[in-house]
């Protein structure tokens, strides 16, 4: 993922998030559904090295992840980070051991930020930060940095999403709402843009919620909404033509068991 943007028990839904995922357009992938060597997850895969990058299971269990932008720390030889997702998701693991056994060895995978809980706790961990944190009730933001880093997306997608959330009607306009959101192909102001080492016409690609490069973009787009019943509602839009209107779209409704 490249941006998440999440309410956490700050609205009739226990967690609402919309994110996007931005990758290279060569790079296979399959789109959200529940895994066939698996089908207690539900989760889009990274058919490369066939790890995820935001899923859920049926215990409600959930993790996002994003990478964290350095070029100059990126070792090849690492280990895959969409693995971290994936494994968590797998097995009735223990939020703050598995977080636990990630701090105790943080240089086996390149840089990263994960997010990940269920119903009653959400942590968040980065390898470049070594400090487990565990979240209270907020609106938070997430890009190829650190938690609520104020990046110009991230600080405009939260802005956004609490509005969205105070003021659409029902879960219906809140999902279009939120959608309109993660479309946004704004360029940050220059002056705004981060130095990660890429160059500023690179950054500047790179600093609108949706991505439209030639070879790099947005390939996908998601909503997951939680409510206090333990219901799950979770919508993907994956991108064909690098274009945030022209779409398809699957859905699944789950109950947390």
């Amino acid at each position: 993922m490249c941006l998440i943007l999440m309410s956490y028990k700050k609205s009739n839904n226990i967690l609402v998030i919309a994110a996007n995922r931005d990758e290279y357009y060569s790079r296979p992938t399959s789109s959200a559904d529940f895994w066939d060597d698996n089908s207690n997850i539900l989760a889009g895969r990274d058919l490369l090295q066939m790890g995820t990058w935001l899923g859920i299971n049926r215990q409600g269990n959930l993790a996002a992840l994003t990478n964290y932008r350095d070029p100059e720390l990126y070792d090849p030889s690492a280990r895959s980070r969409g693995e971290l997702v994936s494994n968590f998701l797998w097995s009735d693991h223990d939020k703050e051991e598995y977080l636990q056994n990630l701090y105790k060895d943080p240089q086996k995978y390149n840089p990263f930020s994960i997010l990940l809980g269920d119903m009653d706790s959400l942590y968040y961990y980065s390898n470049m930060q070594k400090e487990i944190c565990k979240l209270e009730p907020g609106i938070y933001g997430l890009s190829n940095h650190l938690l609520d880093t104020p990046w110009t997306k991230v600080s405009r997608g939260k802005a956004a999403l609490e509005k969205a959330i105070n003021e659409s009607k029902d879960s219906f306009e809140l999902e279009k709402n939120l959608f309109e959101i993660l479309a946004d192909k704004k360029e940050a102001p220059d002056e705004e843009l981060p130095e990660t080492g890429i160059g500023m016409e690179r950054e500047r690609n790179l600093s609108p919620a949706f991505i439209s490069g030639s070879d790099y973009g947005t390939r996908s787009s998601s909503v997951i909404l939680v409510d206090t019943k333990g219901k799950v509602s979770f919508i993907e839009r994956t991108y064909t033509q690098k274009d945030p209107l022209i779409w398809t779209e699957k859905r699944f409704e789950i109950k947390i068991l």
